[in-house]
């Protein structure tokens, strides 16, 4: 006997396609338009215990105001009583990283290809005062063309804004993946 499909919202939930820190993406269908979609489906109790709720809602925020063919696009949020579901654009392709591996090193043509699309991405956000902060090849999703979309936006940051820092203290604040970060970074 098939067990009943678990839905929330609209949206039948299907199998995992990654995990975090705070939860699981999980594939998803659309039931009204068959839309294939990615849910990140976050733990309530796991957010308050490791007090990350404004960095959450702050990431929710930035994403809403995002559209770009370079940023994977959050289609709406919905709640329980214990979990936080961010539906998300849909990316098959894989993370940038994977294909680095696997080829050994980008040819010429592959990285400007990428390179183009991530710049593109970065002025765009850039443009709505939103710095990324955490830029990698593991952040940074193909879809089924091969084309980038920038993901993750967890250490994303808004400046000039209403509550923005200013781009003079986003400069001097250190953050973003170790192995990633520019030598020397957030020494004043």
């Amino acid at each position: 006997m098939a067990s009943a499909k678990k839905q929330v919202g609209k949206y039948e939930i299907g199998r995992t396609l990654g995990e975090g820190t705070f939860g699981k993406v999980k594939h998803a269908v659309n039931v009204e338009t068959q839309e294939a979609v990615a849910i990140k489906v976050l733990d309530k109790e796991r957010i308050q215990k490791q007090s990350m709720g404004s960095q959450i809602k702050k990431e929710i925020s930035i994403m809403k105001q995002l559209e770009h063919a370079n940023v994977v696009k959050l289609n709406e949020v919905l709640a329980s009583r214990t979990k936080i579901f961010i539906v998300l654009e849909l990316v098959t392709g894989g993370e940038l990283f994977d294909r680095i591996v696997t080829s050994g090193k980008l040819n010429e043509h592959d990285a400007r290809f990428y390179f183009k699309q991530l710049v593109g991405g970065v002025a765009y956000c850039h443009s709505q005062g939103v710095a990324h902060r955490d830029l990698k090849p593991e952040n940074l999703l193909l879809d089924e063309q091969g084309c980038l979309k920038i993901s993750d936006f967890g250490l994303s940051a808004l400046y000039d804004g209403e509550d923005g820092a200013s781009r003079s203290q986003m400069l001097h604040t250190t953050c973003g993946t170790p192995n990633y970060v520019a030598p020397g970074a957030g020494k004043g």
